[in-house]
């Protein structure tokens, strides 16, 4: 079952709040790892970065890969079979509920993002099992009381659930409020919950250079953090083995191909609620 949730907006006010003039992070992004739910604008800012990092590329890519290894350890490991995802992007392939659904045809996700393009694709590929259920709701992470309190209708909040804030915390410069954004909806979730972060990070001129490029494109700053600074947002929850670390480096599985390219600009890591 599939669920549009609170905050769907009629069909001509969602177009008229989609700006083709500049370039939007979840377009951009959605170029890099092989998409073609962007604009132009979206693919030249993509091929000037590329010219200056490449890596970047790499970023995307490797980032989208370790969503899927999470996801498929929460549900077959931990045994979570609810998620809360944050800053959804575009739907591509083998999103959260793709990868959830694979082993928990039971598994209920609720997206969560405020970029109108993907709020018109969420209405037609963010489908569900018969068992599970999805839902969409057009918010954002500064309202984290909002969010938890939408969220209610999809999923039980008085058992596990998995938070996953994947490449979208850039957005939020300030430290600070970014730990508290990310806080406050922890705290409104169960013992035995997990938060789940990743991100592009300041570990090397090109990825800096990059950041750089893209926030002078007239979109929306990104923000590249440290490593220090991104483990820093999992405040006192206990993190999961190996920790913070590469993206390509947390829990490969046997089965997955080894990653042959440079070392990647993006950390990640999961912790758990006690």
């Amino acid at each position: 079952m599939s669920d549009q949730g609170s905050g769907y907006a009629a069909a001509s006010e969602i177009r008229n709040r989609i700006d083709t003039t500049t370039p939007h992070s979840a377009r951009f992004w959605n170029y890099f790892v092989g998409g073609k739910d962007n604009y132009e604008v979206d693919r030249e800012i993509g091929d000037q970065i590329k010219e200056i990092f490449p890596g970047l590329v790499d970023v995307a890519v490797t980032s989208r890969h370790f969503l899927g290894r999470v996801v498929r350890h929460l549900v077959v490991e931990q045994g979570v079979r609810q998620f809360l995802d944050i800053g959804t992007g575009l739907p591509t392939a083998d999103n959260t509920h793709d990868v959830a659904q694979r082993f928990a045809p039971d598994a209920r996700i609720v997206y969560v993002d405020n970029d109108p393009l993907v709020l018109t694709h969420a209405r037609a590929l963010l489908t569900s099992t018969p068992e599970g259920r999805t839902a969409y709701l057009d918010s954002d992470l500064t309202d984290p009381d909002a969010i938890l309190e939408a969220a209610t209708a999809t999923l039980d909040l008085s058992q596990p659930v998995a938070l996953m804030i994947l490449n979208t915390l850039g957005h939020f410069p300030d430290q600070e409020r970014t730990r508290s954004l990310v806080a406050r909806l922890m705290s409104g979730l169960p013992s035995g919950s997990y938060l789940t972060i990743c991100d592009g990070t300041a570990t090397s001129e090109g990825m800096i250079a990059a950041s750089e490029a893209y926030n002078k494109s007239g979109a929306v700053p990104y923000h590249v953090r440290s490593v220090a600074e991104i483990e820093g947002l999992f405040g006192d929850l206990e993190l999961l083995e190996p920790g913070i670390v590469r993206v390509t480096d947390w829990r490969p599985g046997a089965d997955d191909a080894p990653f042959e390219g440079p070392a990647v600009d993006a950390y990640g890591g999961v912790g758990r609620k006690a």
